[in-house]
């Protein structure tokens, strides 16, 4: 009788790169977003590299250190959930003490980029801790834990601007409120491919909260996301550029709750959803950067 192949054994490090999700740029890319937003339209389009150079880095610490808070709550839920069984936690690839000790290092990494920062939007920073430990929690007694990923997501948008500036203005707060209905639109498109393990498991999703009108709630947010940015716009005088591409992004929003309306949509659409809104990210920002300078 032939042996099986064995397979391949994946390095430590490799592993730990899977539980920050840095092999799965996406997520990342998706909190990054609303920062550099918040940065190049507080700072008129033009803001200093090293600041845009602490954001970046600033996010991609905040979100893995995100992801592996999330995977040491959710470490027993994960392996009976088809899309994060094989996560390093959830698969005992990793320790326990692995993972906390992977979440200090990156808490430790963001800590001193926020020490760049004027004293405002360290004090933000700080804010934005509690939120970002307790968001995984909130699934187990919170009817739309999306709603508190969409605060956590809106620190962003408060730590970015506030860092160029040192305020926070009336244009700040609507595009906070931008991307808060946002993060719900494509937050809860995810949770629309979890619906029936998260039920078996009995914690809650905003795609179990709204049930059959899923679909009607994300278009809903997308509407909202698109009149807080055209506010936001008017506010700030933005030019051609923005309103270009804002009614781009709404046309794709669109195109994406037709998909969402349909009844026999494949689970693998849901993440395509999830993806594309990477994409519109980056466009309104090129919107907004040539909006303010031209």
């Amino acid at each position: 009788m032939l042996k099986e192949p064995d397979r391949p054994t994946e390095s430590t490090l490799l592993t730990v790169v899977r539980l920050l999700r840095w092999d799965k740029p996406a997520g990342r890319l998706i909190l990054m977003i609303p920062a550099l937003w918040a940065v190049f339209l507080a700072a008129d389009g033009r803001p200093p590299a090293a600041l845009v150079g602490v954001i970046v880095l600033g996010t991609l610490a905040t979100s893995a250190a995100g992801c592996v808070i999330n995977d040491l709550w959710d470490r027993d839920i994960d392996p009976e959930v088809e899309r994060t069984r094989s996560r390093p936690l959830a698969s005992r690839a990793l320790t326990v003490q692995t993972g906390i000790g992977v979440a200090l290092i990156s808490f430790a990494c963001a800590a001193i980029l926020a020490f760049y920062l004027n004293p405002l939007s360290f004090w933000l920073c700080v804010a934005a801790v509690p939120v970002i430990i307790c968001y995984p929690l909130a699934k187990r007694f919170f009817p739309v834990p999306q709603l508190v990923l969409s605060i956590a997501w809106g620190f962003a948008v408060l730590i970015s601007w506030s860092a160029a500036v040192d305020e926070l203005e009336l244009a700040t707060w609507l595009l906070w409120g931008a991307v808060v209905f946002w993060t719900m639109g494509f937050d809860t498109v995810y949770a629309m491919s979890d619906r029936e393990d998260d039920l078996r498991l009995g914690v809650n999703s905003s795609a179990i909260f709204f049930g059959d009108n899923a679909a009607n709630a994300v278009g809903f947010f997308f509407v909202g996301t698109v009149g807080l940015l055209a506010a936001m716009g008017i506010n700030l005088h933005l030019h051609i550029g923005f309103w270009v591409a804002i009614c781009a992004a709404a046309i794709l929003w669109f195109l994406q709750y037709s998909q969402l309306r349909n009844a026999d949509i494949p689970k693998l659409v849901y993440g395509q959803i999830f993806r594309q809104n990477v994409w519109v990210g980056f466009v309104i920002l090129a919107g907004m950067i040539v909006g303010e300078i031209f």
